[in-house]
């Protein structure tokens, strides 16, 4: 599973979770989650580099409840890992 499968992996479950997601151009070092008039919003960074949105992603869904209690690929679950171990928050 390369970088691209693992972040539609991760948009995919958000988009199911009812989490919008955008895409859209915010200079290359944005994107997040956000709470817009109480629904939550994946914002994607379409001017980062494919592995920066993937990394922005997997911080922003891996702190959530439901994601943590739901089955995540192993690699994303490595991936998931390293970055919280890294100290990245």
């Amino acid at each position: 599973m390369d970088v691209e499968e693992r972040l539609d992996w991760l948009t995919g479950w958000a988009e199911r979770a009812e989490i919008g997601v955008r895409r859209e151009r915010l200079g290359g070092e944005g994107g997040g989650l956000c709470t817009l008039k109480g629904r939550r919003i994946l914002f994607l960074d379409l001017d980062a580099d494919v592995q920066t949105r993937y990394e922005t992603t997997l911080l922003a869904l891996g702190g959530l409840p439901e994601l943590q209690n739901h089955h995540i690929p192993p690699i994303v679950a490595e991936d998931l890992e390293r970055l919280e171990s890294s100290g990245a928050d």
